[in-house]
């Protein structure tokens, strides 16, 4: 563990000063206040929706776009590195016969 984590965790109340766990005593009233504090099903999928709704998404012409850019690079950096591989494997085999 690095002191920013260790800092963070002390911050938090998870360690003490000394780096040992610390244990904090969980009241009924604790429970119960986390309890309220969950969102029920429903209101979960309501807030998925939601987000999902503020979601910048692409349309279909840039899909299309990206798509080609990301297929021709592959294309470029496989034959690159098979290219490589070829011209050192035939090197050290030109190195190594004589």
């Amino acid at each position: 563990m690095n002191r920013e984590t260790k800092r963070l965790m002390q911050k938090q109340g998870q360690v003490g000063a000394d780096g040992t766990a610390s244990r904090r005593a969980t009241s009924p009233q604790d429970m119960q206040r986390r309890r309220r504090e969950r969102a029920t099903i429903p209101q979960f999928f309501r807030e998925v929706r939601d987000e999902m709704r503020q979601v910048a998404w692409p349309t279909r012409p840039e899909v299309v776009n990206y798509t080609i850019i990301v297929l021709v690079v592959l294309v470029i950096m496989t034959s690159l590195i098979f290219g490589l591989g070829y011209g050192f494997s035939k090197f050290v085999a030109f190195f190594f016969r004589k």
